[in-house]
């Protein structure tokens, strides 16, 4: 086998696919005075400003970004455009009523169209493709568990067609998961290419008179004021767009916890191999352990595999520029031939990581605070490339001081209270999986429900 890990000048493959890192957009140079700063080139502040310039295109918007445009999670991650609820619904209802939540949801499920509807019109070819997302289940304990789901989601009103269960022989002959006993199929999502969405957004960006700033790093966040090492801009709202590296703003350290996700890469599969898997439709791929998997079949006929590495560093650190570790490849590549058995001997061409926010509610938000001008969006759990552009028409519409049926979502405005300090969040994140761990195992060897010990994993850190 043969393995490479992200380095400074490989971040990630879609990246690589790309043609590699591209060269950066001049920093910010001394001060300015802008109407909208973001801070944060990822698809949340990108978003963001396209839809305060679509909607005015008279603001003076800049973005402020650390390395490039998509270098974080929005460059990084598996290119699930799925339209996903992160998080519990019944904790929305401390901040909105029942249809709220349920309006919420179909919003989310609506930013799928969105997104493609705007990579038509500004001309982003990202390797987008309309699919299902097949949950796979290979223990009766995790087919209990989606047909639970199912049963959820459709007593919140899920849209007609939105999910289907399947058995096994469906499953099978859509895609040859080892011991695969049934799925849950979820409707109206698509594949992507991440790194060509957030790179095409940037375009479209800079088109519509958007100012992008790279190599330019925020070390502090004030009232009508953003501080950089090159320099100061003032603005009378500015957009914290930073999602998993907010743990790096002072004063922001235990706001969201930064969770890292690690992905691998295969070589292009033999015509031969994709006889056997099948896959046809390039469905998104996940399976319902506790320590799921998520994967897709790439444009040239990879697969791109994911799952939680090293989930959490001590002091809310952030990965070095994507690196993985050579056991968090190994465990992802045990996981690939778990699933699908026919892929041993694949040579694995690059692995990576990347990070993601959490907040201490396990919800997403969206908000601005009037009176100093300072609004914010993340906490996506890992389902940000749907739920950004959301959040992103959501925060022009607050900063625009539009009354929309956007700004009434029980998201927006939400706050959750900070994570504790060390050790404590590093002992209970870390225990979290490592019970979530010996509950799959539990599941594989004993069969029947759900382990116990997962519950107590949700419980431990509030899950």
């Amino acid at each position: 086998m043969t393995t490479r890990v992200g380095r400074n000048s490989d971040v990630s493959f879609w990246l690589a696919d790309m043609g590699g890192v591209p060269a950066r957009r001049p920093a910010l140079a001394g001060d300015r005075n802008v109407d909208v700063c973001v801070v944060g080139g990822g698809y949340t502040g990108l978003w963001t400003a396209y839809y305060l310039l679509r909607a005015d295109p008279s603001l003076r918007v800049v973005v402020l970004e650390q390395a490039f445009a998509g270098f974080g999670a929005s460059g990084r991650n598996g290119g699930w455009l799925s339209g996903e609820f992160a998080g519990d619904r019944e904790r929305y209802l401390a901040s909105g009523m029942r249809q709220g939540v349920v309006d919420l949801q179909r919003a989310m499920i609506g930013a799928v169209d969105e997104v493609i509807a705007v990579a038509q019109a500004e001309g982003i070819d990202a390797d987008i493709r309309r699919t299902d997302i097949l949950t796979a289940a290979c223990t009766s304990a995790q087919m209990s568990r989606l047909e639970a789901r199912y049963r959820e989601d459709e007593a919140w009103d899920m849209p007609a067609g939105r999910q289907t269960l399947v058995g096994a022989a469906e499953l099978q002959a859509r895609i040859a998961i080892q011991g695969g006993l049934g799925a849950l199929a979820t409707h109206g999502v698509a594949r992507v290419q991440p790194a060509k969405l957030v790179r095409g957004l940037a375009a479209a960006v800079e088109r519509l008179g958007g100012i992008i700033c790279e190599g330019t790093r925020v070390s502090r966040i004030d009232r009508g004021r953003v501080t950089a090492q090159t320099g100061v801009v003032r603005a009378p709202f500015i957009v914290r767009a930073t999602e998993g590296f907010t743990a790096g703003l002072k004063g922001l350290e235990r706001r969201w916890l930064p969770l890292n996700s690690a992905i691998l890469v295969t070589a292009p599969l033999p015509e031969s191999m994709w006889a056997q898997i099948g896959w046809e439709g390039c469905e998104l791929l996940g399976d319902a352990s506790h320590v799921y998997s998520y994967a897709q079949r790439t444009r040239e006929g990879r697969i791109a595999l994911g799952g939680r590495g090293a989930p959490y560093r001590f002091g809310s650190r952030t990965d070095v520029d994507g690196a993985t570790q050579p056991q968090t490849v190994a465990a992802l590549q045990g996981a690939l031939q778990r699933l699908l058995p026919q892929t041993r001997g694949v040579r694995i061409d690059r692995a990576w990581c990347g990070v993601l926010g959490v907040a201490r509610d396990w919800l997403p938000s969206v908000g601005l605070d009037r009176e100093s001008g300072v609004a914010w969006a993340g906490g996506y759990v890992g389902d940000g490339v749907s739920t950004s552009n959301l959040a992103g028409r959501t925060l022009a519409d607050l900063i625009l001081d539009q009354d929309t049926a956007l700004t009434g979502l029980p998201w927006v405005g939400r706050a959750a209270r900070d994570w504790e300090p060390e050790p404590l969040r590093w002992l209970g994140v870390h225990g979290m999986y490592a019970l979530y761990q010996l509950a799959d195992r539990r599941e594989v060897r004993f069969g029947g429900r759900t382990s116990s010990l997962a519950a107590f994993a949700d419980r431990l850190t509030g899950r």
